[in-house]
């Protein structure tokens, strides 16, 4: 996970990148901490396993639409306030995840840490002044979502699965020292486009929800499409900016992204299952194994990324298409080997993680400077998205 919207820099003094990191990376502990403690959830609440799937839904909607909103914020009334706003997102959720253990209060706890989660990850962003710092930021969320898994049963085995739904608020201890360096600087004039943020967050709540009510979620979703088409029309420099949907290569580019995304986010969920049925491994061992296909798929992606100006865009859309196609394809049907199941989330990872960066780059290059803020906030959230796809699509496919 990587590329979430950027901002010009407005902190009074350096913080460590190693502060940027804690208040950033624990975003990723929602999305694949979950991954080896659903079946429990569901034992536990009496729910099937799509249901339980649910949270990480709700989780992923919460990035998914704060990631945009948090920008809108931080553009409007400063570091500070993003902050604290989310500080209180994240510790909120956490608070009814373990005081009410139940699915709806969940679901609702979930998201709340997810709005949170997502403002923490914009500051950090528009905080980190060097490449150092943001390439911190960024390896903190690759490398704790390779992890998370494993940490998620380790922490559910030792104190239950209600405290491995709250490790976003890890991110907290990073606030005091984010909120000592100052967040003082300018903000964005002009009136904020309260009907376009609206309609955004309706029309991705639409989209999350086709994989629980498909008819109505459909309907609502092309409805809201063309509300939201109407809206740009009429305020072409409101909350999505009519540069972005008249910039084919964005357009392309966060297509692309949200597919690669619930690939990977697919695998990230399904093939446990699929490898605990071959080996008998307990939760620990699948996590340890389950370490070596991620971290390394997000390792080599690093030197792609780098690299990414050397190929041309339809280059590298046809290739990233290619392994969103053979990722799950391997898993499918080499269900009989835990080689091949490890090879496709090896691939799907690669994928998603060089994908989300070299993807990150043409669509903010497609778009003028002025809007490119903005663009990468849009851009992540359509990579998002597949984080509220993928495990509840991955749950229909194991049962």
């Amino acid at each position: 996970m990587s590329a979430a919207p950027t901002t010009r820099r407005t902190a009074d003094a350096p913080i460590a990148p190693a502060w940027l990191a804690l208040l950033a990376g624990p975003l990723s502990f929602g999305i694949t901490g979950p991954t080896l403690v659903l079946a429990e959830i569901a034992r536990d609440l009496g729910v099937s396993l799509v249901g339980a799937a649910s949270v990480v839904t709700a989780f992923g909607w919460g990035i998914a639409v704060g990631t945009p909103l948090a920008g809108g914020l931080l553009a409007r009334r400063g570091l500070r306030t993003a902050l604290v706003v989310a500080a209180l997102l994240v510790a909120a959720g956490a608070v009814l995840v373990i005081a009410v253990p139940v699915l709806a209060v969940l679901v609702v706890g979930t998201a709340l840490q997810a709005l949170g989660a997502a403002g923490f990850t914009v500051v950090a962003m528009s905080i980190a002044g060097s490449a150092a710092a943001m390439g911190t930021v960024t390896a903190s969320l690759a490398v704790l979502g390779s992890i998370a898994p494993l940490v998620g049963s380790q922490v559910a085995a030792a104190w239950g699965w209600p405290v491995a739904l709250v490790m976003p608020v890890l991110a907290l201890l990073a606030v005091p020292a984010v909120l000592r360096a100052g967040t003082s600087g300018g903000r964005q004039a002009g009136r904020f486009d309260l009907a376009g943020a609206i309609l955004l967050v309706a029309w991705v709540t639409a989209l999350v929800m086709l994989t629980h009510s498909p008819v109505a979620a459909a309907v609502a979703a092309l409805a809201l499409t063309a509300l939201l088409a109407w809206h740009v029309r009429r305020r072409p420099a409101g909350f999505v900016p009519v540069e972005l949907v008249r910039a084919p290569r964005f357009l392309v580019a966060s297509g692309l992204a949200l597919a690669l995304a619930v690939v990977n986010f697919g695998i990230v969920y399904a093939a446990p299952a699929m490898v605990t049925d071959l080996t008998g491994w307990t939760s620990g061992q699948l996590g340890l194994a389950l370490l070596w296909p991620y971290l390394g798929g997000g390792a080599v992606s690093w030197f792609l990324v780098s690299g990414s100006a050397r190929l041309s865009f339809p280059v590298w859309v046809a290739t990233l298409a290619a392994g969103a196609v053979a990722a799950p394809a391997i898993v499918a049907f080499g269900n009989g080997s835990v080689a091949l199941l490890f090879a496709g989330m090896a691939i799907g990872s690669l994928a998603a993680s060089t994908g989300n960066g070299a993807l990150a780059l043409w669509a903010g290059a497609a778009v003028p400077q002025a809007v490119r803020p903005t663009a990468m906030g849009l851009f992540t959230l359509f990579y998002l998205l597949g984080a509220a796809f993928g495990p509840v699509l991955a749950a229909l496919a194991v049962g």
